[in-house]
């Protein structure tokens, strides 16, 4: 992934600031911001924290933010996100993602602009959805009329990522992925800048 350096510096102080400080045992305070969720020292709270990543593909800016709930020991497949169902892919609110610049997706040519991200696990594939409609809570007021896109994307095998984090991947010629890491599994949603 190819970030400017300066924007790494930016996230690691955020994250010291806004990740540590109020994960202590029994502060039931949420942070503002954690950029990496993952990397929390002593993380007790049950609590799914408000997270974000932000990177560059090509020459666009892409910032999503989202809830990120812990496995904790719990079945998450099939289980806690039941196969087949639309799901905000995170907690709470819809994750969201901002894109600076025009992009497309599977063919489709679309805006700048802040979009919902939601997906639809199966045991085998999934489909991944960007949704116009960035404001909602969970999936309850998903509705299909406002997908842009629809992807169908292949789960795959992971290290174990205790709590839900997103991902921004620069792989060259204005090319990139936006992907989720969760439990043991990964999904990868392909992305072109235009030009």
């Amino acid at each position: 992934m190819k970030q400017p350096f300066c924007n790494a510096l930016l996230c690691l102080s955020l994250f010291a600031t806004s990740c540590n400080e109020s994960q202590q045992e029994g502060d039931r305070t949420e942070p503002q911001v954690c950029y990496n969720p993952n990397a929390i020292v002593n993380d007790t709270t049950r609590q799914s924290i408000k997270s974000a990543v932000s990177g560059q593909i090509g020459r666009a800016s892409v910032n999503i933010h989202y809830h990120s709930p812990k496995v904790r020991e719990r079945i998450i497949w099939g289980g806690l996100v039941p196969f087949d169902d639309v799901w905000v892919t995170g907690a709470h609110d819809a994750t969201t993602v901002e894109i600076s610049q025009n992009f497309e997706i599977n063919g489709v040519q679309i805006h700048p602009g802040k979009y919902a991200l939601f997906t639809i696990p199966g045991k085998e594939t999934w489909i991944v959805i960007l949704n116009k409609k960035w404001e909602q809570h969970l999936a309850n007021e998903y509705d299909q009329e406002d997908d842009l896109v629809r992807v169908q994307v292949s789960p795959q095998t992971n290290a174990h990522t205790e709590r839900l984090q997103y991902f921004v991947e620069d792989v060259g010629n204005n090319e990139g992925f936006i992907s989720v890491a969760w439990e043991k599994i990964k999904i990868r949603l392909p992305l072109k800048i235009i030009r």
